[in-house]
């Protein structure tokens, strides 16, 4: 498949893509708003001429904000834009930066809708996270001389293996890249291999590891458990849990209930739109449960807090004695590992964690995360972490180490894109 059968193929498929955007806006109604963006259409006021960032959605755009900051400090004269795909990843980046960035949602890859959007924004530089890429959007950027790079960026093996199928499309694509700043060697030679150029590529590590957190986080979490009441409750927590999650994760919290009649678990589904569905679950499970979105203080008889807010989730680890990451006990890949271990926490998980294979390695080896695949292990790995806190302060330890041991990819990131920046023509406005 080349990009020109790939655009044939997507524009047919627009009844599809708008049937299955429907379909979500049942579940999670924002996907009804804003809908004329995904075509470049009604897009808000955009000051041309600075520089673009994506991020697909939350995760990406957490990861991005310690960049986006870094990138206002440095060029406070360009205006930066941010792009996502998800209502969350917007509510996300509006509660990060407000009105300091301009933000809109991305248009799908069609030729015509990313040619609009960029005539609209004519960045200077184009920054993609991760492993979002579009063959259009890319292309269209190669067209008008605008440098496009691709930060912090990962490719599993299974990625990899899927963009081999389409090499008349993914090996063009990343040759018009201009820079790939990927986390580790493993990942540059997937890239290469998939046609980016050697000389374009480099391996700069996670800026994952360079996470800030606010240092009077743990003072404001230590003073909200003793306004509950809760200072000497053992407390976990399990955070962005998908479908197939909650109902283990609340399994093993029915068996360390039986060991410690307190214990509070912090339950964060990781996707808005499954509050309500996990509530309801919880309650049905016969669990005195409280939404952190209501305002009320967790009672002594409360066993659930499920953490239903927006942008709190740094805060809702800090809460917590020990942090389990979702994503991770069904084959979702798991999610950042790297935000409870930089308040100092010892780290669980599941076993699925093809997405931060590298990040988990380094953690696992310092000792500072534990896995389990399954309810009864994780009640076990954490009533160990209960019953002995000189264990738990361990890997809390080993995790803050780990954390400073690895810090340092931001900066080589963003040596990179100003020398990409300093390159920059301004771009010029080709036809479609």
């Amino acid at each position: 498949m080349n990009r020109t059968l790939y655009s044939l193929l997507l524009q047919l498929a627009l009844p599809l893509i708008l049937l299955r955007l429907a379909w979500r806006a049942r579940r999670a109604p924002a996907y009804r708003r804003r809908v004329g963006e995904r075509f470049a259409l009604g897009l808000p006021a955009l000051r041309p001429g600075g520089i673009w960032v994506h991020a697909v959605s939350v995760g990406e755009s957490i990861a991005a904000a310690p960049l986006i900051r870094a990138l206002q400090a440095r060029h406070p004269e360009l205006p930066i834009t941010v792009t996502c795909m998800t209502p969350t990843g917007s509510e996300r980046l509006c509660a990060l930066f407000g009105d300091r960035v301009q933000h809109c949602y991305l248009p799908y890859d069609l030729p015509w809708a990313a040619s609009r959007f960029l005539d609209r924004l004519q960045p200077r530089l184009a920054v993609i996270m991760e492993t979002e890429l579009w063959p259009n959007h890319v292309h269209q950027c190669a067209r008008r001389g605008i440098p496009v790079a691709l930060a912090n960026g990962r490719l599993s093996a299974r990625s990899a293996r899927g963009y081999g199928r389409f090499p008349g499309l993914t090996g063009p694509m990343l040759a018009e890249l201009s820079w790939l700043a990927v986390q580790t060697a493993a990942e540059a030679e997937r890239f290469r291999a998939l046609g980016a150029r050697p000389e374009t590529v480099a391996v700069t590590g996670s800026i994952k590891f360079d996470l800030a957190v606010d240092p009077e986080l743990p003072a404001r979490a230590a003073a909200l458990r003793v306004q509950w009441g809760a200072a000497d409750r053992p407390v976990w927590i399990a955070a962005s849990t998908h479908a197939g999650e909650d109902e283990i994760v609340l399994a093993a919290h029915r068996q360390l209930l039986a060991r410690f009649p307190a214990a509070l678990l912090i339950l964060v589904p990781r996707h808005p739109e499954r509050f309500d569905a996990v509530f309801e679950l919880c309650r049905r499970q016969g669990f005195s449960t409280v939404r952190r979105s209501g305002g009320t203080a967790v009672g002594v008889r409360d066993a659930v807090l499920l953490g239903d807010s927006m942008g709190e989730l740094q805060f809702l680890y800090a809460l917590a004695d020990c942090a389990f990451v979702g994503g991770s006990l069904v084959p979702n890949g798991g999610h950042n590992l790297l935000e409870p271990a930089a308040l100092g926490k010892p780290v669980l998980s599941g076993p699925h964690l093809f997405n931060f294979l590298e990040i988990a390695a380094r953690l696992r080896e310092a000792g500072a995360l534990r896995e389990a695949g399954d309810a009864t292990t994780l009640a076990t790995e954490i009533a160990r972490l209960w019953a002995d806190p000189a264990c738990a302060c361990d890997m809390g330890r080993a995790a803050l180490t780990v954390l400073q041991a690895n810090r340092g990819a931001l900066e080589q990131l963003l040596a990179g894109l100003d020398r990409l920046l300093a390159q920059a023509a301004s771009p010029r406005i080709s036809g479609r």
